[in-house]
């Protein structure tokens, strides 16, 4: 049996000098599957297994019920007033069936402990009477019976609790700290640049509302896995990053966006990472903002996160407050934009053992800037001139002839018309 040939010609094949191993430069493809830490929501992207004591949950029973879903707290809320209800539906009952009210051969001089409760449909009406002070006035309570007055009391102490906690939990619930941090936002990248001869992680945070937020506080943190000298492995370690404004205690006024300026020097856990090798690293940045809301009084917090695809090495936030009759305006369509600017490549280390690298990528810039510029006035020069031999062209073609007269004589004339 023959052979079978291969679909590429072997003039094309590769030969085995090709097939040699060749250094190239790695290739950075997005991680997909990578699990953060923060997710840019602000929600934690953490789950809880295996919890054995759930007792726990029920010791702290507000934090439970406002920490479930809508659904669940409604259910809750229902079922609590409906079997409290019930309950003391049952006890009228009991104390009418004691009494005798439920006897239908009893004597017409007796008088009932409670008036008109002659079934436990009456004597459930009458508990959700009692307990959420809906009087209609058929059925009321009468000097007979002393435990009638003692359940009356009991009811009315045990509503205004389940009122309290019940309304308490709602009110909390719609006013959580974490609906304000909706309009808390932070820009969609972080921004690595050169800002006052310092290499520097820039994030912009902005706050859509006009209410304020009062002693705004701004922490960065570094979450990578790390291994100790000992062998240890922490999955996340948490590394506190100072921002540029750790000497006034981090508060700021956020009355538009600012950009929040973290200087990688030699505390910073950025320090020996160039752009290359921060590309093939693995940590995440979380921002948090804190704050008091000026309305409610309310603490709130907001929070996002940046994994190192979301960090821009050489690039700069576009300028978005400019002055517009004698007002502050504040254009947030672009609140992430962000432009090249002339960075070097290596880390802060190497930089600061270095200094002539920034000058030195400085320097490249502003040539290839006046490069530009030149390229960009020699075209201009082209174009003015094109235009003005088309305008002359136009100009011969638009002439007007000359003609020539000839008199009787036979003389010449030349008359330009």
């Amino acid at each position: 049996m023959l052979p079978r040939r291969s679909i590429i010609p072997e003039e094309f094949a590769f030969s085995p000098a090709l097939l040699s191993p060749i250094h190239r430069r790695p290739v950075f493809r997005d991680r997909v599957n990578k699990a953060r830490f923060i997710a840019k929501s602000g929600a934690c992207n953490l789950s809880h297994k295996n919890i054995r004591e759930q007792g726990r949950f029920l010791q702290d029973v507000v934090t439970t019920l406002v920490d479930l879903k809508w659904r669940f707290t409604l259910v809750i809320f229902s079922m609590t007033f409906l079997c409290s209800w019930l309950l003391f539906g049952m006890f009228w009952w009991l104390v009418a069936f004691a009494h005798g009210d439920l006897d239908p051969n009893r004597k017409p001089g007796v008088e009932q402990c409670v008036t008109n409760v002659n079934s436990f449909t009456s004597a459930f009406l009458f508990s959700i009477e009692v307990q959420v002070t809906i009087g209609f006035g058929g059925r009321m309570i009468t000097e007979q019976c002393p435990t009638a007055i003692m359940l009356l009391i009991l009811q009315n102490i045990i509503g205004l609790i389940i009122n309290a906690v019940m309304l308490g939990c709602i009110f909390m619930k719609t006013a959580q700290s974490h609906r304000r941090a909706e309009t808390l936002i932070f820009s969609r990248h972080a921004v690595i640049a050169v800002r006052n001869n310092r290499l520097c992680l820039m994030i912009r945070v902005g706050d859509l509302r006009k209410s304020m937020i009062i002693n705004a506080v701004v922490h960065l943190q570094v979450v990578r896995k790390t291994t100790t000298p000992e062998g240890e492995v922490i999955p996340i370690h948490q590394i506190d990053v100072q921002t540029e404004s750790a000497v006034a205690s981090n508060s700021i006024f956020l009355l538009a966006p600012l950009i929040i300026c973290h200087v990688i020097d030699k505390d910073s856990p950025l320090y020996d990472l160039s752009a290359m090798e921060l590309q093939c690293n693995d940590l995440e940045v979380i921002v948090i903002l804190e704050g008091v809301v000026e309305t409610t009084g309310i603490s709130t917090q907001a929070r996002t996160s940046y994994v190192t695809e979301e960090i821009l090495w050489g690039h700069r936030f576009v300028p978005i407050v400019t002055e517009e009759e004698g007002v502050y305006s504040v254009d947030y369509s672009k609140f992430g934009n962000t432009v090249k600017v002339a960075t070097p490549r290596c880390s802060a280390r190497e930089l600061d053992e270095k200094p002539s690298i920034l000058i030195q990528t400085l320097q490249k810039s502003e040539l290839s800037q006046q490069n530009s510029l030149r390229k960009r006035n020699s075209m201009r020069r082209n174009n003015s001139m094109r235009k003005s031999n088309s305008m002359r062209r136009n100009n011969s073609t638009l002439a007007v002839p000359k003609v020539q007269f000839f008199t009787p004589e036979g003389g010449p004339n030349l008359v330009v018309t």
